[in-house]
């Protein structure tokens, strides 16, 4: 009797958590686009308010820096992620680079704007002395001056017109995974609140993404909701894994000490496997299941970066959009924005294979117009 009551009750338990894992997919799945939008506004309202004679930013400066977020948002894996922030990085400054913080050492991985961008990849920073230290100790932003980069670093690379350096750590919860320095160059050229912004915007999308490859249910061949009982719980948004574990830098330092314990990894993954999770699903549900991996993929980033860009518009223009679909009048309402993101969209995916899907006209037919044309009225052109 104690036997078949002890299996009766462990069965009602795999039940109850089969239903708590559903609905926990379920509701994560669901809140993913509002994060996306919540983690704009909230990284913006993060930038610190000008105290000097300093101008105020424009509206073109602060939509380019959506923009850029944007990109950094249509990222779907860590490697796209952080190419996307060094390539939007480079506009707010002359030179930048991404350093893997792992085992005690700062390693190069990627660079921006220097004379040999590669030798990057063989250099690493000491974490024990001038803006690098404070940077990692401290995961505050930190301004410096290139002799405090170490004379090994300046020699190599050379110097900024200004000597002015920053260092920023990319920060994952309580550790520091990377850390990217940025200088003007021959320029003189430094944004530090624009790149602040950036590497928040990215350490931000780097958990978003963890939390939502938590919440895709493993697909092993069983048929769906089923779960083993050998598989661990569904973890809740409060339960943080670090998308960064289980990879290791291209290029690590022998001298790093034996016994110190490691922040976080960031790798180059293979091209082999970056392909491979950025595969299309099962050809029953695919929509681009007859094109090349590369094309589909094309296809991928375009719906993903309108899907964003109208996102955008919808963030900023909360009152324009419910007035606008009231009165049936929506494009008028919003006419400088949707032409300035069709514009962007086409600059980007215009000339792409993707150009046939017009992704950027669905999107705001499906979001904006919540699939009524008439909505956004009749100077709209279909």
């Amino acid at each position: 009797m104690a036997e078949r009551n002890g299996k009766k009750n462990e069965g009602q338990q795999l039940e109850v958590q089969q239903i708590l894992e559903r609905a926990v997919t379920q509701v994560l799945q669901g809140q993913i686009p509002q994060l996306q939008a919540q983690l704009v506004q909230r990284v913006l309202e993060a930038l610190p308010v000008a105290v000097s004679e300093t101008p105020a930013p424009s509206r073109e400066s602060l939509g380019a820096l959506v923009r850029d977020v944007s990109t950094i948002h249509a990222g779907s894996t860590q490697k796209e992620i952080l190419r996307a922030l060094l390539e939007a990085a480079s506009g707010y400054c002359s030179r930048t680079a991404l350093f893997v913080v792992k085992a005690g050492a700062a390693s190069g991985w990627q660079a921006r704007g220097f004379v040999d961008d590669e030798s990057l990849k063989d250099f690493s920073l000491d974490l024990s002395a001038g803006p690098v230290a404070h940077a990692y100790g401290n995961r505050v932003a930190t301004p410096g001056n290139i002799a405090e980069m170490g004379g090994r670093f300046a020699q190599q690379f050379g110097s900024p017109v200004n000597e002015q350096v920053l260092v920023l750590p990319l920060a994952l919860k309580d550790k520091v995974a990377a850390l990217v320095y940025a200088d003007g160059g021959d320029s003189g050229k430094l944004d530090s609140d624009a790149l602040e912004l950036l590497v928040i915007a990215t350490s931000a999308w780097l958990e978003v993404i963890s939390l939502r490859k938590q919440a895709v249910p493993k697909e092993d061949g069983e048929a769906a909701g089923v779960v083993e009982r050998s598989a661990p719980p569904v973890q809740t948004v409060s339960s943080y894994s670090d998308p960064f574990a289980g990879h290791a830098p291209k290029h690590v330092p022998s001298t790093a000490p034996a016994d110190s314990r490691p922040a976080a990894e960031v790798v180059e993954v293979a091209a082999a496997h970056a392909a491979s999770a950025a595969a299309a699903p099962a050809a029953a549900t695919d929509p681009w299941a007859g094109l090349s991996p590369e094309d589909a993929d094309v296809h991928r980033k375009a719906q993903r970066f309108a899907r964003l860009l109208v996102d955008e518009i919808k963030l900023y223009n909360q009152a324009k959009v419910a007035e606008g679909r009231r009165n049936k009048d929506l494009y008028d309402r919003l006419k400088e924005d949707i032409d300035k993101s069709r514009g962007t969209f086409q600059k980007r995916y215009g000339s792409t294979v993707a150009a046939t899907g017009d992704y950027f006209q669905h999107e705001l037919l499906r979001s904006l117009a919540e699939d009524d044309v008439s909505i956004m009225g009749s100077n709209f052109r279909r």
